[in-house]
């Protein structure tokens, strides 16, 4: 007779490859590699200096349509603020029945667009930071977005790292209104009635102002005095004769 018992091998192999709930609360992994569809979680950066660093390398870019990072390196840098950005709409938080093409889809298709790129960066790299730098400004609608950056995404020419020097780091906010709040200051002060030091041209040139002015006072009451006295003198001689 046959024993048709199950081998404890095959009992035990299937005992560990079941996966019961109190499982996926202790490991949270097991649980998203079952759900493939779930949403991908916000890209994270190591802290707020480098997500500063990445707009940074962006708008020097976006100003002057030239790159000068390892294409790699740039690539990663893209791709970050591309999933970053595309997070933001509320579509990233739809439903897959209530998209005709999923968010995940989405993001894929645009990143693996991005990553064709082997060379350098596409020749629309200016407009494409541009877009990630003001996306929400720019297309309110996630579908105009992607159209958008799937637009500059589909190209096959590429730009050349740049040899130039690099731009120097853009201003600190606050430090481009010095010189205007010293004026202001300086202006101030005067309306106050507290007149800024300057050098003393400017007082001896008010002096001699009203030197001149005293002397034509005087020069001008002297000839009134030579009038009088000769109009006086006049009155005597005709009444004598």
């Amino acid at each position: 007779m046959v024993d048709m018992e199950t081998p404890p091998s095959i009992a035990n192999d299937a005992a560990d490859n079941t996966i019961s709930p109190r499982n996926l609360d202790e490991n949270p992994e097991d649980a998203s590699s079952i759900n493939p569809g779930e949403k991908e979680s916000k890209p994270e950066i190591a802290g707020e200096e480098d997500e500063e660093e990445v707009r940074g390398i962006l708008q020097v870019i976006a100003s002057t349509g030239k790159f000068w990072h390892d294409w790699e390196k740039l690539k990663s840098v893209l791709s970050f603020q591309l999933k970053q950005v595309l997070s933001e709409y509320p579509e990233a938080k739809m439903t897959t029945k209530e998209q005709e093409e999923t968010y995940q889809e989405l993001v894929k298709k645009l990143d693996e667009a991005l990553h064709n790129f082997e060379e350098g960066p596409p020749f629309t790299l200016q407009r494409l930071c541009e877009i990630l730098l003001a996306a929400r400004h720019l297309y309110p609608n996630l579908s105009k977005l992607a159209l958008a950056l799937e637009k500059n995404l589909l190209v096959t020419s590429t730009l050349a790292v740049c040899t130039d020097p690099y731009p120097q780091a853009l201003e600190k906010p606050g430090e481009s209104d010095k010189p205007s709040e010293e004026l202001q200051v300086q202006s101030s002060a005067v309306q106050n009635g507290v007149e800024p030091v300057v050098g003393d041209g400017d007082e001896i040139m008010t002096e001699v102002e009203e030197a001149d002015i005293d002397d034509d006072m005087t020069i001008d009451m002297e000839a009134l005095e030579e009038i009088v006295a000769s109009s006086e003198t006049n009155s005597t001689s005709t009444g004598n004769s």
